[in-house]
């Protein structure tokens, strides 16, 4: 009765999937077109982006000169007579009758940069720039690497599927029959429901590989930015894998040196603390505020027009503190550069052995092994059938045979994302 109820409710479970999937587009991609709709859409690549035209946009703004100051002051917005002392008319207007008796003083300035400081503010920009470069062709080597495994696994799921609805139904035909042979007696119960125990184990397997596959999906879906209802399958490809004989660690390494972004990265951080340290010491030398100043009637004249120059007089602050944190910025700069380095180092060494391991062991998994494993199962199935084996015999071999499958599509998925775990490391195509 158990059996019954849980069989029931795996056929209730594959009937809602079809439910659903009817209601979702199919769409077939291979895992270049998948890259391809990946670098135009992907909107965590969008945004990171944006950064580049924000840092360009502070280049912009940091060339630009200090704004001049105006200063209208001292005006006295109108006089009695008795403040002029019974004169008529102390101040003739400007023009017309505009500023008669009137007081009033205007001032302009402007502040001249010292020392190189826009120039080098305009180079630490630039660097904060090559920065933000960095950081986008990063997430795109994240991303790219998380496409791409993310694209493995779901032909791995897709191929050992397969695997799993052949078995299933292999087992419902020969459930078929062999309740036909018990119905005649020649077959025991025990038989036919050691059987369908087996066919309800495949089904509960491909249910847990169709959760698996669902959350692949969501995955695949939101690095494409493709619509939730869209159900995507993976055209199987030829594989652009290298044999590991043709790789070189001394050249991977090397390559890495340059290719790394993250390393480029830290890079660029020295040489940003380096520009800020030039910017520091320059604000030791005072910036120059020329002024141009206008007063009518403020003094023995009645139109004065005058010019200054005015500056700070460095006697307290010389920005020794800013210097010293400048200093120290630079030692630590440099200090994870060289952290950084040897991580990368470790990382490309590492990547390589995993890669060897995994690819040497695929290689051990040959054609004619997984040919004769296909045929050595029809061969347990029909002696089965003709009772030349016992069901004992006959569910060990199907259980081996299913195993041996993973094993070998395990072996593929892992040649793939060895290999892509290399390309991360060494941070280019090889």
């Amino acid at each position: 009765m158990n059996v019954f109820i849980k069989l029931l409710m795996c056929a209730c479970m594959a009937l809602i999937y079809r439910g659903v999937s009817a209601q979702t587009d199919t769409l077939y991609l291979s895992t270049t077109q998948a890259e391809d709709i990946f670098i135009k859409q992907n909107l965590q690549l969008i945004a990171e982006k944006l950064n580049i035209d924000i840092a360009d946009a502070a280049i912009m703004q940091a060339k630009l000169w200090p704004n001049p100051t105006l200063s209208i002051q001292d005006v006295n917005l109108w006089t009695t007579e008795q403040q002029r002392d019974g004169e008529q008319e102390i101040i003739p207007p400007l023009f017309g009758s505009f500023a008669r008796n009137t007081q009033f003083a205007l001032g302009l300035e402007q502040v001249i940069l010292t020392g190189g400081k826009r120039r080098k503010l305009v180079e630490m920009e630039k660097v904060t720039r090559d920065i933000a470069v960095q950081y986008f062709e990063e997430v795109i080597r994240c991303l790219k690497v998380e496409l791409r495994n993310t694209c493995a696994e779901i032909l791995y799921l897709q191929e050992y599927r397969k695997v799993m609805d052949n078995q299933q139904t292999q087992l419902e035909e020969l459930i078929a029959n062999i309740r036909n042979q018990a119905a005649q007696g020649n077959v025991s119960q025990r038989e036919l429901l050691r059987l369908q125990a087996s066919l309800l184990e495949v089904r509960s397997e491909i249910n847990e590989l169709q959760m698996d596959m669902n959350l692949l999906q969501k995955e695949l879906k939101l690095l494409l930015n493709n619509t939730a209802l869209t159900y995507i399958i993976l055209i199987v490809s030829d594989d652009n894998v290298k044999p590991p004989e043709n790789l070189i660690f001394a050249q991977l390494i090397a390559q890495a040196d340059v290719s790394r972004p993250d390393l480029k990265t830290t890079m660029y951080q020295k040489v940003f603390s380096e520009k800020s340290l030039r910017y520091e010491k320059s604000m030791r030398i005072p910036d120059l505020t020329f002024s141009a100043t206008y007063d009518r009637a403020g003094g023995v004249t009645t139109n004065f027009v005058g010019f200054g120059v005015s500056m700070d007089l460095p006697f307290f602050d010389r920005n020794k503190g800013n210097i010293k944190a400048a200093q120290i910025s630079l030692q630590q700069s440099q200090t994870l550069a060289e952290l950084k380095q040897l991580e990368v180092h470790s990382e490309v060494v590492q990547a390589v052995q995993n890669y060897i391991l995994v690819y040497d062991f695929s290689r051990q998994i040959t054609g004619d092994f997984i040919a004769n494993l296909d045929e050595m199962l029809e061969s347990y199935t029909r002696n089965f059938v003709n009772k030349n084996i016992g069901i004992v015999e006959y569910l060990d071999f199907f259980e081996v045979y299913k195993e041996n499958k993973r094993t070998m599509l395990s072996a593929q998925k892992n040649v793939k994302i060895s290999f892509e775990e290399l390309q991360y490391a060494v941070g280019v195509e090889l």
